[in-house]
């Protein structure tokens, strides 16, 4: 089902949305991730899932345009470019399966992979012993696909860029460049196939000085607090979204 035509609830709820916005963007400079975990759930609330998620791709080009422009001087280009390879095609076919399915089961697909998310970062999986910019093709070949049916899984990939020995700007710039591909791809493709209309345009719009905001915020307190508080508020938000999605994909 394609996302309806109507400006409405969205924009009527543009003060919790910008508000979920700005804290996205303030944890994603941070941490590098928060965006989708802070966003998706409110916007959920106001909406269906087939006009959520493409307003949330338009939100995280916006983060991520900022996260280059705030750390474009720390950016790690060999690890972009390993990650493009793998990660735009994948992200392709992802979005493309997205555009087909039904909101209930994309729904508690959503759900699923936050709380996979979580688990994720809690197991903390070790990379290869010698991992070089070449792993991030199979990296982001996987994270692509997922990426492009979920929107959710941004921090599975934090093990892999620590790995690689990126740490905040370099960690949080070279994660947005990845990213701000990514969902240019996703947004090619829900353009392509009608999931890309006005009013998901309007409201990601809408949002973009939010996003702008947080994201500001986040770079001017990056290197003076830690990371961790951030973090789990990141991860509770993520199990409630999860749970919540769950249970309302069933209806």
């Amino acid at each position: 089902m394609p996302p309806s035509d109507s400006l409405l609830p969205a924009l009527t709820a543009l003060p919790v949305l910008g508000a979920a916005a700005v804290a996205g963007a303030f944890v994603g400079a941070v941490t590098g991730g928060g965006v989708t975990a802070f966003l998706l759930p409110v916007l959920v609330l106001y909406t269906n899932i087939q006009d959520a998620v493409p307003i949330v791709t338009l939100s995280l080009v916006t983060a991520s345009v900022s996260r280059v422009w705030f750390y474009r001087k720390q950016l790690v280009l060999p690890v972009v470019a390993w990650m493009s390879l793998g990660s735009l095609p994948a992200t392709l076919l992802g979005a493309w399966l997205f555009t087909r399915a039904p909101a209930g089961p994309l729904t508690r697909l959503l759900g699923a992979m936050l709380l996979a998310a979580v688990v994720w970062r809690w197991a903390r999986p070790q990379p290869p012993g010698r991992f070089g910019a070449p792993w991030f093709l199979p990296v982001g070949a996987a994270f692509g696909f997922l990426n492009g049916i979920s929107a959710a899984v941004g921090s599975m990939l934090a093990p892999f860029f620590l790995a690689y020995g990126l740490r905040k700007g370099h960690y949080v710039g070279t994660l947005g460049l990845c990213v701000f591909l990514i969902q240019v791809a996703k947004l090619a493709v829900f353009g392509s196939m009608s999931f890309l209309r006005t009013p998901q345009i309007v409201t990601g719009l809408a949002l973009v000085p939010c996003m702008v905001l947080g994201t500001w915020l986040g770079e001017r307190l990056v290197t003076r607090m830690s990371e961790r508080a951030f973090e789990r508020i990141m991860e509770a938000v993520m199990v409630l979204a999860g749970l919540w999605f769950l249970v309302r994909g069933e209806g």
